[in-house]
């Protein structure tokens, strides 16, 4: 049996980005360098920690230490994408072109290309950029006797999307079914959130922007430079609400140079794309409405007179945009729940004449900001697609990285996955250890669950847990005041963390008005707006991103009846 493991330098929990160093017989292969830091790789000065690198996709969480890891080690093969080889300079934008060496060596698509002797890669669209791959790692042993040398098989998705996006064609899961590889290393981005369809969710996002501008709102759209920015555009370029619309949709500067490079990839692009750019320009037009302008973000245009449609790079300061009429803006937040930039930013407020004797929540609460809501234009499988994936190539042992650990440990906790295969949610710097086996052996499942003491004397109720549960990451993010709040939903009791954020919000009015009993729509989250994929999706909630029941409740209740009264049937109007 060969020695088979992957050492993780990167899970992707947050912003931290995706690097893991798999082991398989004598050779390391290095899966992604998403890594600000390299310091945990550079360990032997002029020893490569790698035998071969493999991006999967040029998104910085994936790729941004690619060039240093370069420098350090010239002679390092790297390989990826035809398509990702053309996109990865966006990470390095600032350096001159000049001086940004070609490192990168492209990969056709489902061709197997050995590395070294006995080890094969081969690449597969994965859906989620231009470019994207899913990577099958297969390695048979050269040496030994003929027991030694049956294959082993790892495959690493990498960020992956079933389902066709405006831009990109989706997972070809029916290429890969029955694949049987003995380790599937799969992100979980969005844990077992169930999303709706595709064109459904382009079309609530449409309706949304289209009920702003009958507002007379200017619609703020900060978004990841390659990827959402380009999906972004497009809808708003090809979408019946608003093709022939008078309107001016305005491009940032990274923004725009993210759709310089996919006009430079556009042989690449889906037929139906290579199709639109033949009658009309794919994204620069200012004859045909909805006019496409890029701007300078040192000198952006007047937007008080009139709405416009405005994307930025997602790492911009939005307070120079809304700050001189922040209730002329609607600021739409895209729900990226694998990455903490959107979740812990508060959108900046501007500053206040007669501040004098005033403590800071009330200055919050009286300086004006715009309206800020999220929308779900996912690029990343929900939880349904995940298991099918993970079902239809039946491994024996799935790896879950890319997301924030409660979401993996709801993938690792769902029954049907545990009695069938070995699961693993590795923390960053440690080593998963991955047996293989002639025969599967079923593990025994996780333990989730445990037992602590309740005591109550007179109002006071103690609840004592043991030192298990402090181990666990996400002991720390329970609550950062040392408060917790609990909650019945349903028959259910939920203890919460408080954070410092949330005490200083309403003061002491935030438990007030939380439903009413007597009302014909109860205030809970079935009918909130907010409430979509069994989890709530409202920053200004305490329950944003975790799982609620439709039961459940909270003080920033949004009735879904004020949505619906102005939606269209959408799902019956063509595009």
């Amino acid at each position: 049996m060969i020695e088979l493991e992957c050492l993780v330098y990167g899970a992707g929990h947050a912003d931290e980005g995706i690097c893991l160093l798999l082991r398989i017989g004598q050779y390391r292969i290095l899966l992604d360098c998403g890594l600000a830091n390299l310091t945990p790789l550079i360990t032997r000065k002029g020893i490569p920690p790698a035998d071969v690198v493999l991006c999967s996709h040029a998104h910085a969480d994936h790729a941004r230490g690619l060039l240093q890891l370069h420098q350090e080690f010239p002679k390092l093969p790297i390989y990826a994408s035809e398509v990702t080889t053309q996109l990865l300079p966006f990470n390095w934008i600032g350096t001159v072109p000049d001086e940004l060496p070609f490192f990168c060596q492209a990969l056709p698509w489902r061709t197997p290309v050995e590395f070294l002797d006995g080890l094969t890669a081969e690449l597969y669209p994965s859906g989620h950029l231009p470019g994207a791959a899913a990577i099958l790692l297969t390695y048979t042993p050269t040496q030994g006797g003929e027991s030694s040398r049956r294959s082993y098989q790892v495959f690493y998705t990498g960020d992956f999307f079933l389902s066709n996006s405006r831009l990109v064609e989706g997972f070809p899961l029916e290429e890969l079914r029955g694949l049987s590889p003995d380790v599937l290393i799969v992100e979980g981005s969005y844990g077992t959130a169930r999303h709706p369809h595709r064109r459904q969710q382009e079309n609530q996002l449409a309706d949304r922007i289209n009920r702003a501008l009958a507002n007379h709102q200017s619609i703020l759209l900060p978004a990841s430079p390659l990827g959402l920015g380009q999906e972004l555009l497009m809808l708003l370029r090809s979408h019946h609400y608003f093709t022939g619309r008078d309107i001016d949709i305005w491009v940032d500067r990274s923004v725009a140079s993210g759709c310089d490079l996919y006009l430079d990839i556009l042989p690449q692009l889906p037929a139906s794309v290579q199709n639109f750019a033949r009658h009309q320009s794919l994204f620069w037009d200012e004859r045909i409405r909805p006019r496409v302008r890029r701007f300078d973000p040192e000198y952006p245009p007047d937007w008080e007179e009139t709405s416009a449609i405005v994307l930025v790079d997602e790492a911009t300061d939005l307070q120079q945009y809304y700050q001189a009429k922040p209730e002329q803006w609607l600021v739409l937040l895209p729900q990226e729940p694998h990455r903490s930039r959107f979740k812990e930013r508060e959108v900046a407020k501007p500053s206040q004449p007669e501040t004098k004797g005033k403590s800071q929540p009330e200055l919050a609460q009286e300086a004006p900001a715009p309206l800020t809501e999220t929308y779900l234009l996912a690029q990343h499988c929900d939880g349904p697609g995940t298991t099918q994936l993970i079902h239809n190539l039946r491994p024996q042992h799935v790896v879950f990285i890319h997301g924030s650990p409660n979401y993996l440990a709801d993938l690792t906790g769902l029954e049907e996955l545990q009695h069938r295969y070995q699961l693993h949610s590795p923390a960053t710097e440690s080593l998963v250890d991955l047996p293989i086996g002639e025969t599967f052996i079923q593990p025994a499942a996780p333990d989730s669950s445990y037992e602590g003491e309740l005591t109550e004397l007179d109002t006071v109720i103690t609840i004592t847990l043991p030192n298990a549960v402090t181990a666990d990451p996400r002991w720390q993010a329970l609550a950062d005041t040392g408060l917790i709040e609990a909650r019945w939903q349903g028959d259910e009791l939920v203890l919460r963390g408080l954070t410092q954020r949330e005490l200083l919000r309403q003061g002491g009015d935030r438990l007030l008005d939380w439903m009413d009993a007597n009302s014909p729509l109860r205030n809970c989250c079935g009918n909130c707006r907010h409430y979509r994929g069994q989890r709530c999706w409202n920053p200004a909630s305490p329950l944003f991103e975790f799982k609620v029941t439709p039961e459940g409740f909270c003080p920033v209740f949004e009735s879904a009846q004020v949505v619906e009264e102005g939606e269209s049937d959408s799902e019956n109007e063509e595009e």
